[in-house]
């Protein structure tokens, strides 16, 4: 097991029954990012919010500093030389993830337009390739839109990962790895999900920009 996971099993003990799973979703990822593809997410309220933090997590340093290649830097050197330095300078290594709670316009209009069920799954449609990862978070595993858009991502060929409470709604049944923590109230669920997707991006991170 992960040195990082055993960190987070000392700091909450309780989620040891959910690391099976969580070795699964960081498998899943690797291969992901591994083959090029990117990561979609989607939650709501505290859910959102979790999606936004994730991505933070993942399109730039978290621990590490991901400082460009040199063949990266000389490309830019090569275009811009007087630029090339700064530029590759205040860039960091990124793994490609879209939260998809963050178009405004687009989710309202789809929302009045056509159906609030639909908003995420709409983005999966445009945005998912084969290969791809959809994280759905929801406390109850019953989030009606996030789990139209992990339907509509199992049809696309995408690798599908919930993040959900004990019982696992719906999700449970629909995602290729589902990571229940066990608790029952939205609160304590949500207090659990962070230390587990945290988990997620550091050993992402150790396997893309080792330091």
């Amino acid at each position: 097991m992960s040195a990082v996971l055993d960190v987070m099993c000392d700091k909450y003990p309780e989620l040891v029954v959910c690391l099976p799973d969580v070795e699964k979703a960081a498998e899943l990822l690797k291969q992901t990012f591994h083959g090029g593809g990117k990561l979609l997410l989607c939650g709501n309220g505290g859910s959102a919010s979790d999606s936004e933090h994730i991505v933070g997590e993942l399109m730039k340093g978290f621990r590490s500093k991901r400082y460009l290649s040199d063949e990266a830097r000389s490309s830019f050197l090569k275009e811009f030389p007087d630029a090339g330095d700064f530029l590759a300078d205040h860039l960091q290594g990124a793994l490609p993830a879209i939260s998809l709670v963050s178009h405004s316009a687009l989710i309202t209009a789809y929302a009045n337009d056509v159906s609030a069920e639909m908003i995420f799954a709409q983005q999966v449609y445009g945005y998912g390739k084969r290969g791809d990862t959809l994280l759905g978070l929801s406390t109850s595993g019953n989030s009606a839109n996030v789990a139209r858009a992990i339907q509509v991502a199992k049809v696309q060929g995408l690798h599908t990962i919930g993040l959900t409470g004990n019982q696992g709604g719906q999700m449970a049944e629909l995602c290729d790895v589902t990571i229940r923590v066990p608790w029952e109230l939205t609160p304590d669920i949500q207090e659990r999900h962070l230390p587990i997707y945290h988990a997620l991006c550091i050993m992402l991170e150790e396997e893309f920009f080792p330091s």
